[in-house]
């Protein structure tokens, strides 16, 4: 009678809905307010404002989850370590990567990793959104770039490396720039953002650029480059053949900013794991 109810308090008040914690748990939403309204009445107290559009915590409530969470995971870990005595890994693992490195990179790498372990299950959704894995049940993502600060915890897989480049042709016709203010001279191919990131006398530096070609796609960004239309600044998982080949030229090396992190990033909860940390150790090793 005591452990009733705290699973399911537990996952309403970190996803704030009745609907999203029934849908992370797997059973209805009817059991799960069920639930939360028999544990009220055995504390005598009310957990949760609610409303149509949002579910709260109460005083009482935010007390009792920082107790209830360190329960759930103490629990999770007794499960884990049955499950350590397994020889193979076995079991779901969902999870998110970026669109075209997790199609270029991760995914010839799961197919090889699923041919050693056949009884490990994964799926995966390839976004470029920065998915809520604790909301959407994810155990692991591949994320690029600098990370935010959060309570998810993290493995650096790799590095990547960010080159400003441009044609042979376009530089004949336009002049290579020799400093960053010579940006503002030349025609850049844009994608998400409106500015590039460099690196000066030891200071970040973000240099907004103009030009008359936007896309959301890195493929895109490199044809419009290859053809001349201008300078582009991509990682070198779209652009490094092209660099070999000479049909690209790296600018402005000198103001290059450090190479940024791969990561692997998951729940703390989900941190011992062994299929989450074998597949963590399977990418760290493919892709440095």
């Amino acid at each position: 009678m005591a452990w009733d109810g705290i699973s399911e308090f537990v996952s309403v008040a970190e996803t704030q809905s009745f609907t999203k914690a029934s849908q992370q748990m797997g059973i209805s939403t009817a059991q799960v307010s069920r639930q939360i309204s028999e544990l009220e009445k055995r504390l005598k107290t009310r957990l949760f404002y609610r409303t149509t559009r949002k579910v709260t915590l109460t005083e009482e409530g935010r007390l009792f989850y920082r107790h209830c969470r360190g329960l759930v995971d103490s629990l999770e870990a007794a499960e884990q370590a049955i499950t350590n005595l397994q020889v193979k890994p076995q079991g779901k693992i969902k999870m998110t990567a970026p669109v075209t490195y997790g199609e270029r990179h991760i995914l010839p790498l799961l197919n090889d990793f699923m041919s050693l372990y056949e009884e490990v299950q994964i799926t995966v959704n390839l976004s470029n959104d920065k998915l809520d894995l604790l909301e959407q049940g994810y155990d692991l993502a591949i994320r690029l770039g600098k990370l935010v600060d959060s309570t998810l915890m993290a493995k650096m897989l790799g590095q990547r490396t960010n080159y400003v480049c441009a044609s042979p042709s376009y530089l004949a016709q336009h002049g290579s720039p020799v400093s960053l203010s010579d940006l503002h001279n030349h025609s850049c191919l844009l994608g998400t953002l409106d500015y590039w990131r460099f690196k000066e006398k030891g200071k970040d530096r973000h240099i907004r650029v103009s030009g008359t070609l936007r896309y959301n796609s890195g493929f895109g960004l490199v044809d419009a480059a290859l053809k001349g239309l201008g300078i582009v600044q991509l990682p070198h998982y779209y652009v490094e053949t092209h660099l070999q080949s000479g049909d690209l030229v790296v600018l402005l090396d000198e103001f290059s900013e450090p190479d940024e992190g791969i990561w692997a990033v998951y729940p703390q909860n989900r941190h011992l794991s062994p299929k989450i940390r074998l597949l963590v150790d399977y990418l760290s090793e493919h892709l440095k």
